[in-house]
This record gives structure tokens, C-alpha cells and sequence, in this order.
């Protein structure tokens, strides 16, 4: 049984590991065989817009492409939240079309990201990545139908354990994003806290990635 990375910038090929690498489509490696592709939003650029949605519209409809992602809102950054959620919104489009699940980055705008969701009536899993918060805010994300990703932090923050303890089973991702530790130690890590054999991590998170991919590993 293979260890699943929810969301990784990192392509290491490792049998034992399914990877989802993030790509962006004015970078885009055909050689990546798992992957997710967005607009992040710290880098939306005007002048590539259409360009990038195009190539974001023709992947999406190939079967080595699993989501659309990473793409979100951030209110920690200089772009405005108006150009940010414009973005946004016409990635979502095109992912209802393709109807495969979103990965989203969002930074102190989780009530407009449910207020986007319940908008445009969003039936796509969506799933938080890299989740950070307490449970107050947890709760509100998952009462709203969306999926919790952990990973750097819950590695860095010994406060996010008990937050991701009362995560239900069936509503939970691992992943590394950026940063140098594996995904084995982000399991180890998930699965202490969890009081739980890896084993059995493995097979919640595979159950997990089955129901909202539809695909079978």
C-alpha cells in the first residue's frame, strides 16, 4: 500500500510514494505523471491570464492530471482579493466542467471561500491544503463540506495536534508542500497522534483519495 501525497512541489518518482506535484501552466512538466495544475494567487499576471486558463482547461481534461490546484485566495498579499477571487472563480468554472476535485490555498479568507462554494453551488471535494488553524475554524470548514490537508504544520505546531485528533477519519489528507521531511514522517507523525498503526493510516488516507478521486490504487 503506497503512501499518498495530497500536495507536493517535489517530483520523486518513488514507487512507494502516489504523488499529486503541483505545477503551474506557464511551467509545465510533461514528464510529471500525477499531478495538479492552478493559479496560485501570488502569481496571477494579467498579461498570462488567458494563456494560463487555456492550458488549466486542456489539462484538466487529462486523466494524469487529478485536480485543479493549487489555487485560492490569500489576504496576506498585495494582489486585490477583487482580482484574486475573479481568478478564482473562472478556474472553478473550468473545473465543474471537468468535475475533478480542487486544492485550495487560502490564507485568512476561509468565510469567502465558503461564501465562493456555497455561490456557485461547488459540488467538487475541495480540500484545504496545508491547514493551520484552530478547531473553531476546522469545524466551519468541515460543516461546509470541505477536506482538511495537514502536513508542515502539524509537523512544526504541537497545538494543531489536538485539532487534528478530532478531524473525522473520513475527512483528512497528508502532504509535504515545500518542505525537506517525507511524507513517511508526516504519517509517523499523523498516526501518534491518531494512536494508530501506519498501516492503518495508509488505508484511511487511500480511502480517502479513492472516494473523492474515483480511482482505485
Amino acid at each position: 500500500m503506497q503512501f499518498i501525497n495530497l500536495h507536493t512541489h517535489s517530483y520523486s518518482n518513488k514507487a512507494s510514494v502516489l504523488e499529486i506535484v503541483n505545477q503551474y501552466p506557464w511551467e509545465f512538466n510533461n514528464e510529471i505523471s500525477r499531478y495538479s495544475i492552478g493559479i496560485h494567487p501570488w502569481y496571477i499576471t494579467e498579461n498570462r491570464l488567458e494563456s494560463d486558463l487555456k492550458c488549466i482547461e486542456e489539462k484538466l481534461k487529462l486523466e494524469e492530471c487529478l485536480a485543479l490546484g493549487e489555487c485560492g485566495l490569500d489576504k496576506r498579499i498585495e494582489i486585490p482579493l477583487e482580482t484574486q477571487i475573479k481568478v478564482f472563480k473562472k478556474q472553478i468554472t473550468l473545473v465543474q466542467k471537468a468535475n475533478k476535485p480542487v486544492i485550495l490555498h487560502c490564507v485568512s479568507a476561509y468565510q469567502e471561500v465558503i461564501a465562493i462554494k456555497k455561490e456557485m453551488n461547488i459540488q467538487n471535494p475541495m480540500v484545504i491544503h496545508g491547514f493551520s488553524k484552530n478547531a473553531q475554524v476546522a469545524q466551519s470548514l468541515l460543516d461546509n463540506g470541505f477536506y482538511l490537508s495537514f502536513g508542515k504544520y502539524l509537523l512544526r505546531n504541537p497545538e494543531l495536534a489536538a485539532v487534528f485528533k478530532n478531524v473525522p477519519n473520513d475527512k483528512f489528507f497528508l502532504e509535504t508542500d515545500t518542505i525537506e521531511e517525507s511524507i513517511e514522517e508526516v504519517y509517523a507523525k499523523a498516526s501518534a497522534i491518531k494512536n494508530i498503526e501506519i498501516n492503518e493510516m495508509k488505508q484511511i488516507v487511500q480511502i480517502n483519495f479513492n472516494s473523492i478521486f474515483k480511482q482505485q490504487i
